[in-house]
């Protein structure tokens, strides 16, 4: 059974907003806690509220939810949440972004988030196994000066980023507006990862992998639009870390069956499941997995590929990679 399939083939899950995974009871009670006043009353009232009709529309609700957390703990129970949902979806490894401006904007210092997820990562690493890296993601509605202020304040952190990430509101905000910022997260060592090709066109595809020097482009299903572009991602095998049940939440596909994970997948990409904000979409990874498998008919076959590539286009080192490779290929999960 495909399903039983999906729930066992252990995963890498590569895009992720830890602030997204922020569900509704655990909302409610951090607001309790910290005494802030949400413009809801019970849970069916948020959960009314997670209809979407574009990225601006969700963004707008996940500020406010995020404004609920305050201190080292709540910030680690938020990331020890998503670590029990990994360890349900047998996720062995993630990578988690995270919006230091949505926190410090609002007078949290680097060190509370930074210290609460510290503890969740070293504790999910002695419970369950999981290995994470964290991903720093400047805010693109903002401006340049704001994330070269962001990437400064992190500097006493960098032994914990991975990798610099690029969110929020895309059209408008090309990728070269923040080409300064990228440059110098690759002078201090960091990997760069940028959203393109969601709701903006092609252009910005390429435009981050041109202007920020992305080794990664997350969604980036506007390729599609540009066969160059694909022929390109084929012939580089640039990741693509794609969001299905997040693309139909946020209108970009007004079907599942219209989406086009699938024919990446078989054009020969680097293409991976993923859920990016898990509590506003719908769905965690396997949930994503199991749409594909009941509006676009995936096979067993394509199942373990797209695991597979998860580790492939992940930043693990490459033994490590092999390994969970060769257990997928061998079937020794």
């Amino acid at each position: 059974m495909i399903f039983d399939l999906i729930d066992v083939l252990p995963k890498a899950e590569l895009h992720l907003h830890i602030e997204g995974t922020l569900e509704p009871e655990l909302m409610l009670r951090l607001a309790k806690k910290n005494k802030i006043t949400l413009p809801y009353n019970n849970v069916e009232q948020i959960q009314d509220a997670y209809q979407f009709y574009n990225l601006q529309s969700f963004l707008d609700l996940y500020y406010i939810g995020a404004d609920v957390l305050r201190d080292a703990d709540d910030f680690y129970q938020l990331m020890m949440a998503y670590f029990e949902s990994c360890h349900d979806n047998n996720i062995v490894h993630t990578e988690i972004m995270f919006d230091p401006q949505t926190h410090t904007l609002r007078g949290i210092p680097f060190d509370s988030f930074m210290s609460g997820f510290n503890k969740a990562q070293l504790e999910a690493k002695q419970k369950y196994n999981i290995s994470s890296y964290l991903i720093l993601c400047f805010l693109r509605h903002l401006d340049e000066q704001s994330a070269l202020d962001t990437l400064e304040q992190s500097k006493d952190y960098l032994h914990m980023i991975k990798a610099v990430g690029l969110d929020s509101a895309e059209v408008g905000n090309p990728p070269e507006k923040f080409k300064n910022v990228f440059l110098k997260a690759k002078q201090l060592g960091l990997q760069r990862v940028a959203h393109a090709g969601e709701e903006g066109p092609a252009q910005y595809i390429w435009d981050a992998i041109k202007q920020l020097d992305v080794v990664r482009i997350d969604h980036g299903i506007r390729a599609s639009d540009d066969p160059v572009l694909l022929q390109y991602l084929k012939d580089t095998q640039m990741p693509l870390t794609v969001c299905p049940l997040s693309n139909l939440k946020l209108k970009v596909f007004k079907t599942m069956a219209q989406h086009n994970i699938i024919k990446m997948l078989d054009a020969g990409l680097l293409v991976t499941v993923n859920s990016d904000d898990p509590s506003y979409f719908g769905g965690y990874l396997n949930e994503n997995f199991y749409a594909l498998v009941k509006d676009l008919n995936i096979n067993e076959t394509q199942v373990s590929d797209l695991c597979i590539k998860s580790f492939k286009a992940s930043f693990l080192p490459q033994s490590t990679k092999e390994k969970w490779i060769n257990l997928i290929h061998t079937k020794q999960y």
